[in-house]
């Protein structure tokens, strides 16, 4: 993206937009969840998926009578979004308080995957994103399921990454106040995997066993 369209520069810190492949797909790739927002019937939507990248598209999945993959799959904007929280940004002023974060926003419209071989693959990427190396051990997905499931495709052409990083930014006069001022990092893990009643006596896959480090 030579010269990107102005709905992708930020109105606020535009220079913590970048444009880079890399490190929007970097932040997709870590995302598990994104919040599709459209509009329908004069109604501002926002609904949260989980959903995959896969080369310069994302994709997303849900049942052939979700109303929400229904309206979006006829070709309307829609706007993507996704963010990351690395650390709570604690200044010596409430004003100066802030976020270090990493997050994507998309403007596309669906495309609807059709073939069967294209579809499955979806599921395939989805699954392993969520537990890698999972797809292979479950059950197979059976022709049924995949004609019950609506497939969406969405471009990456127009996204863009915003990123803060760093400690506060306090004002000058108050840099000598006898206030705490620093980051508290947060972070998201998996933890140790808690079996249903049916699985207490199946041995946890290996797939699975190193999801709580």
């Amino acid at each position: 993206m030579n010269t990107p369209p102005s709905h992708l520069i930020p109105s606020r810190s535009a220079k913590r937009a970048t444009f880079d492949a890399g490190s929007i797909y970097s932040i997709l790739d870590e995302a598990l969840f994104c919040t599709m927002s459209f509009a329908m019937d004069n109604r501002p939507f926002s609904i949260p998926t989980s959903f995959v990248r896969y080369e310069d598209k994302i994709y997303i999945h849900g049942s052939v009578g979700s109303h929400f993959i229904r309206e979006i799959e006829k070709g309307i904007p829609v706007c993507i979004t996704v963010m990351l929280t690395d650390a709570l940004v604690i200044a010596k002023s409430a004003f100066s308080f802030s976020v270090n974060y990493r997050s994507v926003v998309i403007f596309a419209k669906a495309e609807k995957i059709e073939n069967p071989e294209e579809k499955l693959a979806a599921f395939e990427w989805l699954t392993d994103k969520i537990t890698p190396g999972g797809w292979d051990y479950l059950r197979p997905v059976t022709p049924s399921e995949t004609k019950k499931t609506t497939v969406l495709a969405f471009s990456l052409a127009e996204a863009s990454a915003k990123i803060r990083t760093g400690m506060p930014k306090d004002e000058e006069e108050d840099l000598e106040l006898p206030i705490w001022s620093g980051i508290i990092p947060l972070e998201t893990k998996r933890l140790t995997p808690i079996p249903d009643e049916s699985s207490l006596k199946i041995t946890l896959p290996t797939h699975l066993s190193g999801t709580n480090s």
